[in-house]
């Protein structure tokens, strides 16, 4: 039996409501994500017709975001460092590893590939994270949850800046991503509306 329009609940969450988090880590140093979704989209012809006949599709992009507040650290780059599988590492070649000191490096390498002068790197700027995924979490006063999730993320650029006028320092970053999962209701919240 559908539910009524009248006898359903609808459940809303702020900011605050909302934990974040990145390969599995809760990010508490999250401000803010927005992301937006673009598909090329253009008008098919034909003669005799001002009018356009259809709409071809073509690519769709997903970009965003990212705002941290800075404290004494990296918020991405410590998270991902610290990690037991190692999935924030990448693959560097140590040509660039020699522009950092010997003890950055020495403390990062885990691993020396023999047949190359490559080795398994902590990162040491976010646009060598490999791809992760982010998952927002809601949960307000009343018990509702509710979770969405940005799938394949990759960081393209950073920023921040500070001032004598700012009372907080804040750390931008772009990202694109592969896929994003709208927000759902949990299972709880589901049966409970029916």
């Amino acid at each position: 039996m559908p539910v009524s329009e009248y006898t359903r609940s609808y459940n809303s969450f702020s900011g605050v409501d909302i934990k974040a988090t990145f390969g599995g880590k809760v990010i508490g140093e999250l401000q803010g994500v927005s992301y937006s979704v673009t598909r090329e989209k253009a008008p098919i012809y034909t003669m005799g017709s001002a009018d356009p006949r259809s709409f071809s599709r073509g690519k769709r992009g997903i970009a965003g975001t990212l705002i941290f507040t800075i404290f004494d650290r990296s918020a991405l780059l410590e998270t991902f460092k610290g990690m037991d599988d190692k999935s924030g590492w990448f693959f560097a070649h140590d040509s660039d590893v020699q522009k950092r000191t010997n003890e950055e490096a020495k403390a990062s390498q885990v691993w020396q590939d023999i047949n190359t002068d490559n080795s398994w790197q902590a990162a040491w700027y976010p646009d060598q994270i490999p791809p992760f995924d982010i998952v927002l979490t809601a949960a307000n006063e009343y018990g509702q949850v509710a979770q969405m999730s940005l799938r394949g993320v990759e960081i393209l650029n950073e920023g921040s800046g500070m001032s004598i006028d700012d009372i907080v320092t804040e750390q931008q970053m772009t990202f694109v991503a592969r896929e994003i999962n709208p927000w759902k209701a949990s299972a709880a919240n589901v049966s409970s509306n029916k």
